[in-house]
């Protein structure tokens, strides 16, 4: 019989003390993984020293994705202490709020992000930065690490947080065991060796970019390739590095594929992308332009509602549910019926069919929101994990995602939801990105706003938009947008969701781009802004 495995990264790592493969790539530099975990016990041992043993220790780091996050993260897991990978998009109040929250009693942080400390009363938090001299010195004095405890696979190794798009961050609990188990999954299906190489460009204080990108690197011994991401520079970074696999979440295939094709795009090592909310099309055109497998599947950063997108989903659908998970009214608490569709694919009994996807059989590993109860039992009532998604399935298991509880629209006293909406306007070729919500009527109920993004070098103008809907028989009528708003960019988390609550309390404006608005009973726009 086979050696069990490692149950937690703290045992994981330790296998890999003496591995002199390449471990990170970063610029000009290489680590082994030899030389990476030789730092990270060093980093490890010098904040044990430095920690108040009387309190939880709960080291902070405000970092970006760099070989500095990288070792931290290792740090943590050798020592047996809890990394929280505080968001780095926050600023002021709600940047000391996460802070505070997780309970940190030291703060790493670098050249980039020491000055959004300025002026926060951090009572008592030392704050490090990783990138002095004073530091440098700390962990050349450091001592051979003594692992502040031997961890098991329900501690706790990091605190991640949520991407925040329907309200603050929340900071998650993520388990030694998670990210094995995950890592494990992954590295599985998608047969990843020592022998690829991993792109971690999405934020590595979020879920994805842990239980997609780092768990995968270090279950495989994989090279990491830390990065910000950026869609102009990433065909360069993966011919630099040779990158082999990527995740993602949110919008950045739509953000890559929006920058100019080359005829050699497909002239690459990559061979995989996995992450979360791509669209169809841009899964498609991904795939193709890079010469590449991508697989997108659906997951909350609890880790409590898992959709699997498997062979065979129909063009819109996330895939199909783990045991357990289900669409529920939640005013019944019933589950939901299956979904009925005209004989142009529209759905029919929407408000029969629309609730919001949940775990019947509790919260899976979710433990709950660290500090925060109310957050806590808002997504856990009845004895079911609510996850804030509505979806609807049909009739062979296939779920669709309808939007974010907050996307629910009453228009002209019709139920309408945003995910769907936003699936149709995404057939249009001139559109990069969409984002579908309500503003208010100036009567009664909601009406349908859209912000767009185009193609860069793409002609758009309202009677392209009127004829496309017109063209749409599985388009409600009263689902066509009132106002249109099309800009440049759109205000995003630091996971590449589009922050819809920015655009909703924005009301019926463009903010500096072009702003279209449809008669009430009409079907053509007018343009209201250049």
């Amino acid at each position: 019989m086979s050696e069990p495995g490692p149950e937690t990264v703290q045992q994981l790592l330790r296998l890999r003390r003496n591995d002199d493969t390449t471990a990170i790539a970063h610029g000009e530099r290489t680590w082994t993984w030899r030389q990476h975990l030789a730092e990270a016990e060093a980093e490890a041992a010098a904040l044990i020293r430095l920690a108040d043993p009387a309190h939880p220790l709960h080291v902070g780091a405000l970092l970006t994705n760099s070989p500095e996050m990288l070792r931290a993260m290792a740090a943590a897991a050798l020592g047996g202490y809890v990394l929280c990978g505080i968001n780095t998009t926050r600023r002021g109040g709600g940047l000391l709020a996460d802070i505070r929250r997780s309970d940190c009693q030291l703060l790493l942080v670098d050249g980039e992000h020491v000055a959004l400390l300025d002026g926060l009363d951090l009572n008592g938090i030392q704050v490090i930065d990783v990138g002095s001299r004073r530091y440098a010195e700390m962990l050349a004095a450091a001592p051979p690490l003594v692992a502040h405890r031997e961890v098991t696979a329900a501690d706790t190794l990091m605190m991640i947080f949520t991407s925040g798009t329907s309200g603050d961050p929340k900071a998650v609990r993520f388990a030694h065991g998670m990210a094995i188990m995950c890592g494990a999954s992954l590295i599985f299906q998608y047969d990843v060796t020592a022998d690829d190489v991993c792109y971690l460009a999405m934020p590595l204080f979020h879920s994805n970019g842990i239980a997609a990108g780092w768990a995968v690197a270090i279950g495989s011994g994989a090279t990491m390739v830390p990065a910000k991401f950026s869609p102009s520079r990433f065909i360069d970074d993966v011919r630099r590095h040779q990158v082999t696999y990527l995740n993602y979440v949110g919008k950045p295939l739509a953000l890559i594929l929006a920058t100019p094709e080359r005829p050699d795009d497909a002239d690459t090592t990559l061979r995989v992308a996995f992450g979360n909310e791509a669209t169809d099309r841009d899964i498609d055109e991904f795939a193709r332009r890079f010469g590449c497998r991508v697989i997108d599947s659906f997951g909350s950063s609890e880790f409590a509602v898992i959709v699997v997108r498997e062979d065979g989903a129909p063009p819109g659908s996330i895939g199909k549910p783990y045991p357990g998970v289900s669409i529920y009214n939640p005013g019944t608490l019933t589950e939901c019926a299956v979904a009925k569709f005209d004989e142009h694919g529209a759905l029919i009994n929407f408000d029969d069919a629309v609730g919001e996807l949940v775990n019947t059989q509790g919260a899976g590993p979710f433990t709950g929101y660290y500090n925060d109860p109310s957050a806590t039992a808002q997504r856990m009532r009845h004895g079911m994990y609510w996850s804030g998604d509505l979806a609807y399935r049909d009739a062979d298991g296939w779920i669709y995602l309808a939007g974010r509880t907050a996307d629910w629209m009453r228009v002209d006293g019709e139920n309408l939801a945003a995910a769907p909406i936003e699936r149709i306007l995404e057939r249009l070729p001139q559109i990069s990105q969409v984002a579908v919500y309500a503003v208010p009527d100036e009567r009664v109920g909601d009406q349908v706003m859209a912000a767009l993004v185009l193609r860069d070098g793409t002609d758009f103008q309202p009677e392209d938009l009127e004829k496309f809907l017109a063209a749409q028989p599985d388009l409600s009528p009263k689902a066509w947008p009132r106002y249109v708003r099309i800009n440049d960019d759109l205000p995003a988390t630091a996971t590449n969701k589009i922050l819809k609550r920015e655009l909703i309390a924005a009301g019926i404006d463009a903010q500096g781009g072009a702003l279209w608005t449809r008669h009430q009973r009409g079907t053509t726009y007018a343009v209201e802004s250049p």
